[in-house]
Formats: C-alpha cells, structure tokens, sequence
C-alpha cells in the first residue's frame, strides 16, 4: 500500500466509533487544524479540544470540503453527505488510527527520545543512512501526542525505515506514543532538566522516558546512565557508549580538534577506531556519538560509519553560528534554555578563538525544576567557570539575583525591548557573543539586530504588521461586512501563497486575484478561501472549475463562452461575479445593458449569481466626490434590478481600500481590501501610525570607488561627481524592480542614516550612489524604501507614478523574507 488509503467505513471500525455512515468516502489524509487542510475530499478532520474547541471549525472545514469528522458529539446543524464518527476522545482516536496505520506495515523503527539533541540527531540519522535506505521521519520535531501519530501517519509501502522522536513533558504520555511508533530500536540522547516541573523526580523522567523502548529489541545509550538505571532498562538488550567508563560498546577515550573538525578515538570490540566529526562544539560532538554509537548497533562497519559522519552538515537549529556586526561571531541558541543546554553553548562558546572578549546574553530559564536561588546560583557558577567577560541577563528572576554574577561587566533588563533599546550602549565589537533563550523571550530580535546582514538584495515582509493592517480595516466596516482581501499581482509584489495563507488563518472572507493561473497556484499552495478571478480566460475556464474558482463576468461574450462551457459539462448552478461598469470604463456591463442582462442571468439554470460589484475610479479624491456619488446611484440602481431579476440576493461590494475610509455609507455586503493591506493608502494619512507599509526593500554595498570630479560614471557616460568624491555600486538594478528613472540623482537611498543620490543610469543589476563625505564600505546594508527613512509613496514621487507600481515592479529574483513574530 503506498498511499494511506481507508475506507471511512473501515475507520469507524479501528477507531470504536459510533454514528451513522451516510456517504462511504475515501480516507488518505488527517487534519486536526481547519486551516490547514490539503486534499479536503479525502481527508478526515478530528475536533481536538485544547485552547480551542476543536468541533467550533467542523463547519469551516465541511465548507473547505471535509466530509469525514472525528467528534464527541454531533454537529449543531445539518451538514448534508457528512461522516460524524463520535468518539469519546477525538486525540486518542487519532493516535489509535496511526497505532494501526503503523502496525500495516513491515519496516524497521528506531525511536528517539530524550532532553535535548532529539531532532539532531534524528536528522543526522537520516543523513547517514538515505543513502541504504527510504526512511519515513517526523517532520522538523512533529514529537508531541499530535504530532507523531501525523508523522506516522505518513508510512507507505516503499519505506523500508522510519525514524520518529517523541516528546513528553509529563507522566503517562509515552505508552500512547509507544503505542504508535513501535520501535525495534531506541535511542535515548541526553537527560536534562527540561521539563523538570512534570515530574516528581530525575528517576521518574527516565522511567517514563523508558516506555518508548517497552518493546524493543535494543537499546542505544549513554553508560554513564544506566549505571543507576541498569535494572529498569526495559529492552531486551543495549548497546552503550561512554567518555567515562571503558565497560561500554563504545568507549571515546580521545578527543581532539583537528582543522576544525573533532577527532575522536575509541575502543569497540577490543579494537581501536577513529572518527571524524566535522564539528568542534560539544553539543555536536555528543549527538555525533549517538549517532555514531547507532551505526554501529545497527551493523555498520567502523570504516563505514568514520566515512559517512565525517560528511555531516548541519541541521538548521540552535547554536547557530554567524558573522555578527563590529567584527563581532554570533551565537544563536535562542529557542531553549536550561542548565545542560547552557553548558553545552558555553563550552561551545569557549572553543571560539577568533575574539578574546567572550559575551553571553542569557534570557530567564524554565521548567528546571529547581527553586529560583539554586537555579541562578548554579548559572551564576557556570557563568565564572567558563571565565564569560560580558554578561547581559534578560528578564525579571536574573535581574533580582543579579548579585549573584561577579563578572567584570555586567547587565540586566526586565525584558528583550529593554535590551534592544540599549543596544548602541552595550557597544558590541570584536568579541563572540552566545545568545541563549527561552522562546518566549523572542531573541531572535536580538541575534537579527546583531548578525551581519547578507549580501544581497532582499523584500522583507513583516506579516504581523500586515495583520495589523487588516485589524485596521476591519475596525472602519460596519457589523456583518465581509473582507475580499487582493492578492493579485503577487500580493503586490509581496509573495502570493505566503500572504494569501496569512490571510486565510486570520479569517478575511474572500480572495481575488486576476487570472486563473493565479487562483490556481493559490488553491494548489492549500488555500481554501473563495477565490474570485478578475481576468478569466475562455481557454482556461477547465482550470478555473477545477479549482472551484469564481470568474467575474464582465460581458455578454464571456457570459455566453462561459455558459456554453458549463453547459457542455452539465454543470449547473456555478458561482460566477458579474461586474458592472459605473463610470470607470475599464470592464463590466452598462447601465444600458442591465435589462439584456437581467433576461439572461433570469432563466439560466448553469449559472448562480455569488456577487455583483463595481469599481470606484477615484474614491480617495475629495475633487471627484461628486463623480463617486453618481457611481454609487449607478450601482444600486443596477444591483436592484439584478436581485429582483434572479429572486435571491447577492453579495454586493464596491468600495476599494480608500472607499473603505471614505465612503462607508457604500460598503454594502463586503469591500475589497488592497494595497491598504500593504500600508499604503492615500485615504490615511502618512503620520496614522495605525497603518504601516509591510515591506522594506534592501540591498547591500559592492565596491566603493574615488572618484575625481569630471569622471563619467555607467552606461552612455551619463554620470558625473562635480568634485572628488566617492561613489558606492549596490546590488540592485531595473531587473530586480528599480527603473531606469531613478537614474541620474533622480532616486535616493539610505547609506549609513543618510539619502544619497543616485549617479548615472541605472544598470541591469547595480547601480551607482553619491556617498561623498560618507564612511561607507562593501557589505554595508542599503534600503532602497522602509517605513521609517523613506516610504514608497515617497519613491513613486520621485519618478511620477503611484505606490503600485513601485511595489508591483520588485522582481520575483529578489528573495523575500517572511517576519512573524
């Protein structure tokens, strides 16, 4: 069976469920999140409870085209050809639906738990052995009571392997996970104190961390552990590694740094061996041994496994490495805190060489079990032994046992804000900084705000402030007004699926985009919203239904191919949009032509009305108000006549984003929100902090030259400095969005806090910048437009057009940057 196919008939009976089958339907695919939902014909919703009640978004997922529910109870409303399977608890229906899935097939399991280092090592696992085997694993740290039974969900017939971690934080949750993975093999990484508060004690954590490997044949890890658990190991054998004791399978006895990798030698099998771990950090080097013991157990041969870890690369998490500003290394570690972590970071810390001063900015630590004096003593004394130059403590409990940390500098703040408005006073500058912290800490701002940037050019997207935006809007609507939110045009330049996603986990009603392709990629990217299409064309209209994409009609020649076309299909009753031409003269039938309309939209059995909707051609404009006004009769009369043609309302919209502010007496059933999204609109003011532009558009130095006065700088000789000066070549030109009209001192961008001009045309890919007088060197960041230096509405200025263009004219080869915080 290579595809996960049931019967949902079949499910009602593995899961012990009750309810009536009104439908037999295909099962291939979970869901537990509404909003997430690919393949919704086929798939199988279960409404979990947690800080939401699951079985609130059954019809929301009914809507996206869920039939097949797993629930405690049944539906409050008629949903017709739906499956409710009722159950007493959906979570454990899912687990035991996996637990089955599971045992269909005969493949070899390795299970993975453990404190820390459970994802690395689950990847490097699968790195060192794709090449012999089609392995099935968790994806990213799916480990928790939902995420594995999703991730073994996953299993098909051509896997040979899987590889799956589990998670706990409490007693009595690895049976359930055990139950579902089945290890043959388990690995047991590292014993922290995360989670510590779950449990009574150290020796409670371990055993219930045992019952992964209640049926396994064999048992990977440390000695050094076992010596006080020897007894309560539950599989039938184990395979051993130690630092410390030579009794283990594998005995490291050595270890050193060798051209930057780590070389280690052991005892295995009354023989020497070597390996070499193309890391130097502790935390790699013990998951590389885990790793390493692994191979082993499982039958490789020294030779073989030496070969193979030396090829390593690494997993893109925690103690990230980077170049940092002033000459500074930074070390990322922001997404966990506890004692062994840290002391794994800071002895990580203390093997950077490249700047005597070492820094460590720390963040309160969690879940450690201990009482706040002993904790922080205890970090207070790691803090001195690892001879930390700089300490910067971040949150409430360091800083009221700050007396506790006797180092040369030291700092405390309430919160990561606090830290980052003092950032220029802690002067950072030619040493190695570890950034370690709670995630709720968000350091992520930190290691952004010191991390060297890159080199390229890149749109940065701030989906929060994008949010915020929206929140803006829906505060100016009437009760009851529906948002169509636009994303054509690649959500005006910011990225189509990553926006329309955003869009559609926060709940806007529908969205439009110009031609079908576009519909098409979004549905395609898991996008279940209706979606209208501005632009449909004829020859595409397969696509369009396929998708259940919702064309505008704007006239009776597309009306006509569109019903031929459903007509040929024997499709009836499918939602189209007609759009009515008030005075923007663009698209969409004429008042003239409305009672044509009405008689063909009347007795037409293949077409349903969804919605009617005009265009406003200039709503943000006080000195055409006039003009809008008469759009508005226009509208009404027309949408009048339409409604008591067909016998039904429909959904009627025809303010744009600055109609929205302007005119809310027009906002009728819903409005068609655009570039406001995007924090630009004409209708508010600039100094509306409520409002903020989504995008800043960077790019980087790549030479600087002197210049003498005279020299003709790019193309045509077009440039000139009128005394000795300095030019910068940046990396963005007209192929990336930046037209050739802001050439020649038109177009100014932000060096070092300060606007330079432009000097000669713009090229394809660089262009020139006045930097005179400036201390600019390669590398240094350059923003072409941001919120706060200088706005797009200012660009288009520059160069006579309107915000759209500019937006719309970034080239989909600049990389975008997705920020959500």
């Amino acid at each position: 069976m290579l595809n996960n196919q049931y019967q949902i008939t079949e499910v009602k009976q593995i899961i012990n469920a009750g309810g009536n089958i009104v439908k037999e339907y295909i099962i291939c695919a979970l869901f537990t999140d509404s909003r997430r939902l690919n393949n919704a014909a086929e798939g199988l919703f279960f409404a979990l409870s947690g800080r939401r009640n699951g079985h609130e978004f059954v019809a929301g997922a009914y809507a996206a085209g869920v039939r097949n529910f797993v629930v405690e109870y049944g539906p409050e409303f008629n949903l017709p050809e739906a499956n409710f399977l009722i159950v007493a608890d959906p979570l454990a229906a899912l687990q035991a639906l996996a637990a089955y899935h599971r045992d269909r097939f005969n493949l070899q399991v390795i299970g993975i738990t453990g404190s820390n280092g459970k994802t690395i090592v689950k990847e490097w696992l699968y790195q060192l052995l794709a090449a012999d085997k089609n392995i099935v694993r968790n994806p990213k740290s799916y480990n928790s009571q939902i995420g594995v039974p999703l991730s073994v969900w996953q299993i098909n017939s051509r896997n040979d392997m899987g590889i799956f971690e589990a998670g706990i934080s409490t007693i009595n949750e690895m049976e359930k996970l055990e139950a579902i993975i089945k290890p043959q093999v388990g690995v047991l990484t590292h014993i922290g104190t995360a989670h510590d508060e779950g449990f009574a004690s150290k020796r409670e954590k371990v055993l219930e961390k045992f019952k992964l490997f209640k049926n396994s044949q064999k048992l990977i890890c440390n000695y050094d552990l076992l010596i006080d658990f020897r007894a309560d190991v539950p599989a039938k054998e184990t395979f051993t590694w130690s630092r410390k004791f030579s009794q283990a399978h594998l005995y490291v006895f050595s270890g050193t740094v060798i051209a930057k990798n780590y070389y280690l030698r052991a005892y295995y099998q009354k023989q020497e061996i070597e390996c070499l771990v193309p890391f130097t950090d502790e935390a790699s080097i013990e998951n590389a041994i885990v790793c390493w013991a692994t191979m082993l157990a499982l039958g490789y041969s020294a030779v073989e496994a030496d070969k193979r870890i030396e090829r390593l690369v690494p997993v893109s998490m925690r103690l990230e490495l980077k170049n940092g500003i002033n000459n500074c290394s930074v070390i990322d570690d922001s997404y966990n805190s506890d004692l062994q972590s840290l002391e794994i970071a800071l002895n990580f810390l203390g093997q950077q060489n490249q700047h005597q001063k070492k820094t460590l900015i720390l963040s309160d630590i969690y879940q450690s079990g201990l009482p706040q004096d002993v904790l922080y003593q205890q970090v207070a004394d790691l803090v001195t032994g690892k001879k930390v130059d700089k300490f910067i403590g971040v949150g409430d409990a360091l800083l009221s046992h700050r007396e506790y940390f006797n180092v040369a500098e030291h700092h405390f703040f309430n919160d990561t804000a606090a830290m980052l408005q003092h950032l220029k006073q802690l002067d950072f500058k030619d040493e190695t900084i570890l950034i370690k912290g709670s995630r709720s800490f968000e350091f992520e701002r930190i290691s952004r705000a010191l991390a060297q940037k890159a080199h390229e050019t890149i749109l940065e997207i701030n989906l929060n402030t994008l949010l915020s935006n929206l929140d803006f809007y829906k505060s100016k609507l009437k009760p009851g007004v529906k948002v169509m939110a636009m994303v054509k045009a690649f959500s005006y330049g910011s990225g189509t699926f990553e926006v329309a996603n955003m869009l559609q986990y926060n709940k806007v009603d529908y969205l439009a985009v110009a031609y079908i392709d576009e519909g098409a990629a979004l549905r395609q990217a898991g996008i279940n919203l209706p979606i209208m299409v501005l632009n449909p064309e004829a020859s595409a209209f397969d696509k369009l239904t396929e998708y259940k994409l919702e064309p505008v009609i704007y006239s009776f020649g597309l009306l006509d191919d569109f019903v031929n076309y459903a007509k040929g299909r024997n499709i009836s009753s499918y939602r189209v949009n007609i759009k009515i031409d008030t005075g923007m003269h663009r698209l969409g039938f004429e008042n003239h032509e409305i009672d044509t309309l009405c008689d063909m939209l009347e007795a037409n059995r293949f077409v349903r009305v969804q919605s009617v909707f005009s265009h406003l051609a200039a709503s943000e404009a006080s000195k055409h108000d006039e003009f809008t006004k008469t759009q508005i009769k226009r509208f009404e009369k027309a949408f009048t006549e339409i409604e008591r043609s067909l016998g039904y309302t429909v959904i009627k919209h025809l303010c744009n984003t600055a109609g929205i502010i302007r005119w809310p007496s027009a906002q009728y059933d819903m409005v068609r929100l655009g570039i406001g999204l995007y924090g630009i609109d004409s209708a508010v003011p600039a100094s509306n902090r409520a409002l903020q532009p989504i995008a800043s558009l960077k790019t980087s130095v790549a030479q600087v030259k002197k210049i003498k006065a005279g020299e003709t700088i790019s193309y045509s000789r077009s440039g000139k400095l009128a005394k000795d000066g300095k030019i910068a070549t940046v990396r963005i030109g007209y192929a990336d969005g930046y037209l050739r009209a802001f050439g020649n001192g038109v177009g100014k961008m932000l060096v070092k806090g300060t606007l330079v001009p432009t000097v000669g045309n713009i090229t394809m890919d660089m262009c020139m910048l006045d930097v005179s007088g400036l201390d600019v060197n390669e590398g240094d960041e350059v923003v072409i437009f941001d919120e706060q230096h200088q706005r797009i509405e200012e660009l288009a200025a520059q160069i006579g057009t309107i915000p759209y263009e500019i937006l719309t004219n970034v080239s989909q080869r600049v990389k975008r940057v997705y920020f959500y915080e």
